[in-house]
């Protein structure tokens, strides 16, 4: 979980979902879009079955009113199930989540597996996925058997978690889906973490400065 170290918190955040769905397309446009000072150089494994084998490597970090010092590390998981084990040692002690879909309609079936998967791999690491900040974004959006966004929001009104349409490919719905993260994960720790009463950091500071526009 939120990593302290003297005047400093560490938050993990992980993007996680089926092979191919533009995990690490959305972390490039990310680094694309944050200040240089920033972000540090994207770390990439590649295997023969999977773009990504262990993870993408993205730290960032701005200070609150107080002094503290206040860094981000976004991974993405491999989407094949044969690394399942380091799916799961990649999510382990995550504070947030983006479940990356593919709109695809032919990829129904994949998302809802992985988007199993990864309910069973938080409880299996001991994350408390009821109060887990997470973001569902919906990715290629622009793909001709995309499922209609109308059918997408019909279904999951129910969920509990911010939706965003995406295509990660130029850029489109990036921002916005690591904005809601963020929201979501202020939310989730401000109180505990003391972000407003003891750190002067009110929501809106958290999401500029996670953005790099503090």
């Amino acid at each position: 979980m939120t990593e302290r170290q003297d005047n400093s918190l560490t938050f993990k955040l992980v993007y996680y979902g089926p092979a191919q769905s533009g995990k690490t397309t959305n972390l490039l446009r990310l680094h694309d879009l944050l200040s240089p000072e920033l972000k540090g150089e994207i770390m990439t494994m590649e295997t023969k079955d999977d773009r990504t084998l262990f993870f993408d490597l993205l730290p960032l970090g701005f200070r609150a009113p107080s002094g503290l010092l206040i860094k981000f590390r976004l991974f993405t998981v491999p989407g094949q199930v044969a690394h399942d084990g380091t799916r799961k040692a990649v999510l382990s002690r995550a504070d947030g989540v983006v479940f990356v879909a593919d709109s695809d309609r032919s990829q129904e079936t994949n998302n809802a597996e992985s988007f199993k998967s990864m309910t069973e791999n938080c409880h299996r690491v001991g994350l408390d996925f009821e109060h887990l900040p997470l973001v569902v974004q919906f990715n290629k959006c622009d793909l001709p058997g995309a499922v209609p966004e109308a059918e997408i929001r019909q279904r999951w009104g129910t969920a509990p978690w911010p939706l965003v349409f995406a295509v990660a490919l130029d850029g489109r719905g990036v921002e916005d889906t690591f904005r809601a993260l963020l929201a979501s994960l202020y939310r989730r720790h401000a109180d505990d973490l003391g972000l407003a009463a003891e750190h002067g950091l009110d929501e809106a500071a958290f999401i500029a400065g996670g953005l790099g526009r503090a």
